[in-house]
């Protein structure tokens, strides 16, 4: 079986310090695949080797068959990433950011455009310069700007950090919605078990640097007799 992403023994080393231990985990095409856990625990590590930020200090991923150590721009040409820290140029309207963003890609800058408009749900505050934006309207932007080619690799990092319920409800109803209807493969981290669970078809459990359980949210609360994925993960490192 081929598939949209593919990690085997990943490891990576800061210095002295051991961010990932043979990670290894594979997502099917137009699969929404969540890695979670607390700060520090890899993660984010883990999503900037597949995205071609970073390489591994040992172990392989391929992108949609691509190696994203060997073939980088290949896989780069295939997926969009959302840091969780990104940030909007502050000066330039909604609408102004998302025309440059656009002219980076090898797609219709025009439906392109169009798409993000949808997808944002900011309306006339696309006129607006984007300093003047509220934290969720940024982060709907941003979020707008990475799925609005179309990737086939969506990597989306904590994607509702940091915003109210009502706005990261919003940003996960966008995510759910424009996967379904697109096909697109979807890999994010967060450590709000509960968004996960809104929005993963599988994920994997990061306890310092290591993948410690993997499997549907369902299957998992019910195999650790847990009524939240968050209450799973206690009983799995031993805080319950």
């Amino acid at each position: 079986m081929s598939y949209a992403v593919e990690a085997k023994n990943l490891g990576k080393k800061f210095g002295n310090i051991q961010a990932l231990d043979n990670v290894t985990f594979n997502i099917k095409q137009g699969e929404v695949y969540g890695l979670i856990g607390p700060n520090g625990a890899g993660k984010t590590t883990t999503l900037r080797i597949i995205s071609t930020l970073i390489a591994p200090t040992s172990g392989t991923a391929t992108v949609f068959g691509v190696d994203v150590v060997k073939q980088p721009d290949a896989v780069r040409k295939i997926l969009s990433y959302l840091p969780e820290e990104a940030g909007a140029y502050r000066n330039l309207s909604g609408m102004e950011y998302l025309q440059f963003m656009a002219k980076f890609s090898a797609v219709d800058t025009t439906a392109a455009i169009k798409e993000a408009v949808e997808i944002s749900g900011l309306g006339d505050r696309l006129k607006d310069r984007a300093k003047t934006y509220s934290k969720g309207m940024k982060r709907r932007l941003l979020l707008a700007r990475a799925l609005m080619t179309k990737p086939k690799l969506a990597i989306l990092d904590e994607p509702a950090s940091g915003l109210d319920v009502l706005h990261a409800y919003h940003v996960r109803q966008i995510i759910k919605s424009y996967v379904k209807q697109n096909g697109v493969t979807v890999l994010l981290s967060s450590h709000n078990m509960l968004e996960v669970e809104f929005l993963c078809d599988r994920v994997a459990l990061v306890n310092k640097g290591k993948i410690v359980l993997e499997g549907k949210p369902d299957d998992l609360k019910t195999q650790y007799s847990s009524q939240n994925l968050e209450e799973v993960f206690a009983k799995v490192i031993g805080y319950a």
